[in-house]
């Protein structure tokens, strides 16, 4: 198991070195940022100087050396408002990890029973609904879903905020909170107010359905797809011989192990959710790394953009390491 999942560990700084590498070389195809941002406002010459200071005029193996040095020391870079992107990483990814946290909420709660479900009883009226719903929450677009959600529930209904974490009185409260941890439920429950807590929950459920039902879409079908296989099985059958009953077979015997498959591609959509997130984060004003990364991307900010993207590699290749040593958990047999 050690050897199993130290390998495992040494291929994170290679995954997130391809990532970074082929990011930083894509962004350069795309041109100059100073170019970029730029162009229009500034004379040929200004916009010369200011590509000389940050170091852009020089060979773009050089600019790459640097800026691989700088990540191996936690320097991701600085935005055109001369921000470091760490702090931007610190403060907005808080955000982002709090409505992936509720998103997941939604999608394990609807995706993994519902799919249990419609595997064990397959072909019937119910079968056929679930699978029509796990299809359109996964083809809808989340900037649509999430348009509808907020038409319905907030502008039509008014039971729920139509956007942002929390209402502004509230958010102003919450920056004295010491230590700050820029996650709002937490933030919340340090400053002690009931009320403050109800406020931030609202404002987090319209975001983490249109963001969780993409997900449960996705779960709902392999849960499904998957435990349908495994009742099939030969030791499925024997089991059923020694005369068990079905909620035994399936709970006991079934749905342990046609979760094996399912929780290596449970993983990589919550990695992915970080993708699902800047259209989320958008449409509801979620002020998280999707949203400053949005930001960055209408600003031509292609430093901050290449930085956040980068940050998010390195998640996506602990991801992934996560998700093969949860896998040689539940199956032995991949350790070999």
């Amino acid at each position: 198991m050690l050897r199993y999942l130290g390998v495992r560990l040494l291929l994170i700084p290679v995954t997130a070195w391809i990532l970074v590498t082929v990011v930083f070389f894509l962004m350069r195809v795309a041109g100059d940022p100073i170019s970029a941002a730029m162009g229009g406002r500034m004379t040929q010459e200004q916009i010369e100087i200011r590509k000389e200071a940050a170091g852009l005029n020089r060979p773009i193996l050089s600019q790459y050396w640097d800026y691989i040095s700088g990540l191996a020391t936690g320097d991701f870079g600085r935005s055109q408002d001369n921000r470091q992107i760490s702090e931007v990483v610190t403060t907005y990814g808080a955000a982002s990890l709090e409505l992936m946290f509720w998103a997941l909420i939604v999608a394990f709660a609807i995706g993994i029973p519902l799919g249990r479900y419609a595997a064990t009883h397959r072909d019937s009226v119910q079968d056929t609904g679930l699978r029509l719903f796990a299809i359109l929450a996964y083809a809808a677009p989340v900037f649509f879903v999430g348009l509808l959600l907020k038409l319905i529930f907030a502008v039509k209904l008014g039971w729920l905020p139509v956007a942002g974490r929390a209402s502004t009185n509230v958010e102003l409260q919450l920056q004295h909170v010491s230590p700050k941890t820029n996650i709002m439920l937490i933030d919340g429950i340090l400053y002690g107010d009931p009320g403050y807590i109800v406020d931030v929950l609202e404002h987090a459920v319209l975001p983490a359905i249109a963001l969780g039902l993409l997900t449960a879409g996705i779960f709902l079908r392999l849960v499904r797809i998957n435990l349908i296989q495994t009742l099939r099985s030969d030791y499925v059958d024997a089991a059923r011989a020694r005369g068990l009953s079905q909620r035994v077979v399936t709970g006991r015997h079934a749905f342990r192990n046609a979760m094996i498959p399912i929780v290596t591609v449970m993983g990589m959509q919550i990695a992915m959710m970080l993708g699902g997130a800047v259209l989320t984060e958008t449409t509801f004003e979620w002020k998280g790394l999707g949203y400053q990364l949005a930001t960055y991307l209408s600003a031509r900010d292609f430093v901050a953009v290449q930085g956040i993207v980068a940050f998010i590699a390195v998640v996506v290749a602990v991801m992934s390491f996560a998700v093969d040593a949860l896998v040689a958990m539940i199956d032995p047999r991949v350790r070999f």
